[in-house]
C-alpha cells in the first residue's frame, strides 16, 4: 500500500514538474504573440491616420495581412494604376475605394477591426504571383481568422465598383457597416442651373410667341430621347456604377459587351442606345413613307431606307442578346 502511494506521489511530482517546464515557455510565447499583434495594429493605425488606404508591397502584405497573429480584417484592392498599364477601370475603381476608405476613417464608428489596403502590380508583382491573380482591379477580404473563402472575393463584374456596393459586401463579410459619404459634387446643380437658364432665356426671347411650347414634334423628340436612355440601361449604370469597358491585362483586348446577362458595361449601354435609336429612326421613316404627301419616288426611298435601318440595327441588337444569353436559339441575318 505504501509503495502504491509512493508511486502516485512520484507521478504527481513529475506531472507538476513537466507543467512548470513547459508552461512557462507557453506563457512567454503568448505574451510575445500579443506584443507582435499590438505592434502590427499600432503600425496599421499609424498608417491609416496618414492615409486611409495603405499602400503595400510584398513584404508589408506578407507581414501584416498573411502572417498571424491577426485580429483584424483587411480589405485589399489589387490594381494596376501606372500609366503604362492603361487600366482605365483601375483608376475609376481606385476613386470609389478611396471614397469608401475615407468614409470609414472619418466615421464615428471607426475602430481597428478593419483596414483598407492596396497592392499595385508594379509594387507587388510577387503578391499577384503568390495569389495566382491575373486580373485587376480585384477586391479581396482577408478575414481576422482563417483564409479568405469564395465569398471574400468581390464580384466586380456583377456588382460594379461603386463605393456603396463595396460597402454592402463588406457588411456581409465582416459585420462592419460603413456609411458612404461622398465629397460634394457641384457639376449636377451647375448643369441643371445652366439648362434652366437656357430654357428661361429662350422663353424670354420668344415671349411674344409661345407656340413652340405646343410643338408636338419637339415634345415627341424629347420623350423619345428619355425612353431610349431608360431602356438602354442608364439607370442601372447610375445605381451599380459599372466600369466603362474591360481590358484583358494579358492580351490587351478591350471588351465593350459584358459576357453575362447579370451585368453590363457603360459602353454597352451606349451601343444599345445607338441600336435602339437606329431601329426607331427606321420605323419613323416607314411611317413617314406611308403617310406623307411627298411624291412616290421619295416615299420609296424613305421606305427602303427605313427597312434597311430596322433590319440592320435589329440584327445587331439580337447579336448582342445572343452573346449575353448563351444558348438562345434564334438569330436574324447578321446576328
Amino acid at each position: 500500500m505504501a509503495a502504491r502511494w509512493w508511486r502516485w506521489f512520484v507521478s504527481a511530482i513529475m506531472a507538476v514538474a513537466l507543467l512548470l517546464v513547459f508552461g512557462v515557455p507557453s506563457a512567454s510565447a503568448q505574451r510575445k504573440k500579443e506584443m507582435v499583434l499590438s505592434e502590427k495594429v499600432s503600425q496599421l493605425m499609424e498608417w491609416t491616420n496618414k492615409r486611409p488606404v495603405i499602400r503595400m508591397n510584398g513584404d508589408k502584405f506578407r507581414r501584416l495581412v498573411k502572417a498571424p497573429p491577426r485580429n483584424y480584417s483587411v480589405i485589399v484592392m489589387f490594381t494596376a494604376l501606372q500609366l503604362h498599364r492603361q487600366c482605365v477601370v483601375c483608376k475609376q475603381a481606385d476613386e470609389e475605394f478611396q471614397i469608401l476608405a475615407n468614409s470609414w476613417r472619418y466615421s464615428s464608428a471607426f475602430t481597428n477591426r478593419i483596414f483598407f489596403a492596396m497592392v499595385d502590380f508594379d509594387e507587388g508583382s510577387d503578391v499577384f504571383q503568390m495569389l495566382n491573380m491575373n486580373s485587376a482591379p480585384t477586391f479581396i477580404n482577408f478575414p481576422a481568422k482563417g483564409k479568405p473563402k469564395r465569398g471574400d472575393t468581390y464580384e466586380l463584374q456583377v456588382r460594379g465598383f461603386s463605393a456603396e456596393q463595396i460597402a454592402r459586401w463588406i457588411a456581409d463579410r465582416t459585420d462592419v457597416n460603413i456609411r458612404v459619404i461622398r465629397p460634394p459634387n457641384y457639376a449636377g446643380p451647375l448643369m441643371l442651373g445652366l439648362l434652366l437658364a437656357v430654357i428661361g432665356g429662350l422663353v424670354y426671347l420668344r415671349r411674344s410667341n409661345m407656340e413652340f411650347l405646343f410643338n408636338k414634334t419637339g415634345w415627341a423628340f424629347a420623350a423619345l430621347c428619355f425612353v431610349l436612355a431608360m431602356t438602354s440601361g442608364q439607370m442601372w449604370n447610375h445605381i451599380r456604377g459599372p466600369p466603362y469597358a474591360h481590358k484583358n491585362p494579358h492580351t490587351g483586348h478591350v471588351n465593350y459587351i459584358h459576357g453575362s446577362s447579370q451585368a453590363q458595361f457603360v459602353a454597352e449601354t451606349h451601343i444599345v442606345l445607338l441600336f435602339n435609336g437606329g431601329v426607331t429612326l427606321g420605323m419613323v421613316l416607314l411611317c413617314e413613307a406611308a403617310t406623307s404627301d411627298m411624291d412616290i419616288g421619295k416615299r420609296k426611298i424613305m421606305c427602303v431606307a427605313g427597312i434597311g435601318l430596322v433590319v440592320l440595327f435589329f440584327s445587331w441588337m439580337l447579336s448582342i442578346f445572343r452573346s449575353k444569353y448563351h444558348g438562345y436559339p434564334y438569330s436574324f441575318l447578321m446576328s
